[in-house]
């Protein structure tokens, strides 16, 4: 709708603006929505289950197969991932199912050159970690990295401009690095089940908001961005099996539709996805826009790439969107890999884990 986004979009480019001259505060939250956001938080908190597990460790070289084809030796790309428990892969029993591996994977096979992955992402990850984060990151002279972030914003009340300004400093550090980034924006909150209304309304319209503002932080800094809202939305409402058994973090299936909407942008990141075998059109009727308004339009449409596009003479900031999603495509093989396997690693210390 409309005007929906066009408020949507006001919010973010506000939060945005706040971000970039070191606003803070409560942000979107007045003092008595709150207190009724900590009250049924508690009452979500305690409905929704606990993974007792960690992460399975991931990290390792991927697609290795590839090197032997190659009549020169390539040094391996380097991905890193950064931010929450969403990049870090909690939920899953094995290390070729978190999203770290699937990427690795898939663009080993893109490239057709081996990955090295590096993941930093800590469960329970706030933009407040970032810096550190990248700090370990950026030790491996990463290529490209992805950075999933933003839930625990929300859940735990960071204010929104000090999280957006933290995200566009790690991705402006990243690209002085000479280092690609592309950013899943915060997911939709208001489709985990234990969270009830009205907590589950607001959730959603901050989790949107805050994915928004994110994007346009994101792309005046270099990058560009998916959005994962509504890819944990209607889709996973209506499935549970994309849930893990906290009903809260995503199932193997969860994560592996959220890689394969993310991974088309990597590779595009990197020039690897040549425009005649792009699978996707602009949005209709929004391919590119101001950044403020893609990034609202973008927040409410399942995996919307957003990234900046040069408009000459026009004196405004604009960008790009890009439906590169396909439901039901299939990811990407490694040579000599079992085809019913899409994720498994050539690494030994990436497998089952």
């Amino acid at each position: 709708m409309p005007g929906a986004q066009d408020s949507r979009a006001r919010v973010a480019r506000r939060i945005a603006t706040a971000a970039a001259y070191g606003g803070g505060g409560l942000g979107l939250l007045g003092v008595g929505l709150v207190g009724l956001l900590l009250t049924e938080s508690k009452l979500a908190i305690q409905a929704i289950g606990v993974l007792e597990t960690v992460p399975p460790k991931a990290d390792g070289v991927y697609g290795e197969a590839f090197a032997d084809r190659c009549a020169a030796p390539q040094a391996p790309l380097v991905l890193a991932v950064l931010g929450d428990s969403t990049g870090a892969g909690l939920g899953v029993a094995r290390a070729r199912e978190t999203p770290g591996a699937l990427l690795a994977a898939g663009l080993a096979s893109v490239a057709e050159r081996p990955v090295r992955l590096v993941n930093v992402a800590r469960s329970g990850g706030r933009s407040a970690d970032l810096p550190g984060q990248l700090e370990q990151a950026l030790r491996h002279r990463p290529d490209i990295a992805v950075i999933m972030i933003g839930a625990n914003d929300v859940t735990r009340h960071s204010p929104a401009q000090v999280a957006v300004r933290q995200l566009g400093e790690a991705v402006a550090a990243l690209r002085a690095n000479g280092c690609e980034v592309v950013v899943g924006t915060c997911p939709d909150l208001g489709t985990i089940k234990p969270v009830r209304p009205p907590l589950r309304w607001v959730a959603r319209r901050l989790s949107r908001q805050l994915a928004a503002a994110q994007t346009i932080a994101v792309v005046e800094a270099g990058g560009r961005t998916v959005s994962l809202g509504s890819l944990l939305g209607p889709e996973f409402a209506a499935r549970p099996e994309m849930f893990a058994a906290d009903r809260y973090h995503p199932s193997a299936q969860g994560y592996a539709t959220a890689a394969m909407a993310v991974l088309p942008s990597v590779c595009a990141a990197l020039g690897l996805w040549p425009e005649e075998e792009r699978p996707s059109a602009a949005v209709p009727g929004e391919s590119v826009l101001p950044v403020a308004l893609a990034a609202a339009a973008a927040a409410g449409r399942a995996g919307t790439e957003v990234a900046a596009v040069e408009a000459e003479g026009t004196g405004r900031r604009w960008a790009l969107l890009r439906h590169r999603l396909r439901v039901g495509a299939e990811a990407p093989t490694e040579p000599g890999a079992d085809p019913g396997n899409t994720s498994a690693s050539s690494h030994a210390g990436a497998g089952d884990g």
